[in-house]
């Protein structure tokens, strides 16, 4: 009981705690966000959390149930819905570091969405069960949580990290060559709009000179008459 505790409330495990608590909390309030606001905050907090997790002191389970779980299908899914949103057509991405891979040359397609949904349930299970404050508990779901970091969702973590490194750094040059595109394409545009109005406006004064000089050379034929 003494060695348990001393792990539990070991100074790498508190401050695992904390990031892992933050984590969570930042992907329940992700919907809210701008997505860049959101890929920028990832991008710090996840390699954090996966610093965090690598520095935990070994842990073994003691007791002989599995700790309790908090998330159900259902959060996970709405989680999992509010992410994909949020990213849109920046979700899905390549990727080779998967299991799947060993029957398949190609890449197989992963989602930034579902692999953070995966993530937050085994960090947000572990939460749940370290914060009750019951040693045996704390400890085996420590462990458990330690254990799939290493098989599950460490791997996850990385794999998302690149995607995410993507979406805000490679994908944004193709978005500025798109916009410096359209920008073109709008300033030719407005460019041939000026031209035509310009050609318009010429028209229409050569028009009015043309209408002026008949109506001057018509009185100057009346007033001939006259004479």
């Amino acid at each position: 009981m003494e060695k348990e505790s001393q792990t539990i409330f070991d100074k790498n495990v508190i401050e695992f705690v904390t990031v892992a608590a933050e984590f969570c909390a930042f992907l329940e309030r992700a919907e809210r966000m701008k997505r860049s606001t959101f890929v920028d905050t990832s991008l710090k907090i996840l390699p954090l959390l996966y610093l965090k997790a690598s520095m935990l002191p070994k842990c073994e389970t003691i007791g002989d149930e599995a700790p309790e779980t908090y998330v159900t299908e259902e959060i996970y899914e709405i989680l999992r819905i509010n992410l994909s949103g949020l990213m849109g057509d920046k979700d899905d991405y390549l990727d080779v570091f998967v299991q799947d891979m060993v029957y398949s040359d190609q890449p197989i397609k992963k989602s930034i969405s579902e692999d953070l949904a995966d993530i937050y349930q085994d960090i947000k299970d572990f939460i749940f069960v370290f914060q009750l404050g019951l040693n045996e508990t704390m400890n085996d779901s420590l462990a458990i949580c330690q254990e799939n970091f290493g098989t599950l969702w460490g791997q996850k973590l990385v794999n998302t990290l690149r995607a995410l490194h993507d979406v805000k750094y490679n994908q944004l040059e193709e978005e500025e060559e798109k916009k410096d595109f359209t920008n073109q394409a709008t300033t030719t545009i407005v460019v041939k709009k000026k031209a035509v109005i310009a050609t318009t406006m010429i028209a229409t004064v050569t028009k009015t000179v043309a209408i002026a000089t008949m109506m001057n050379k018509n009185r100057n034929d009346c007033k001939k008459n006259h004479r």
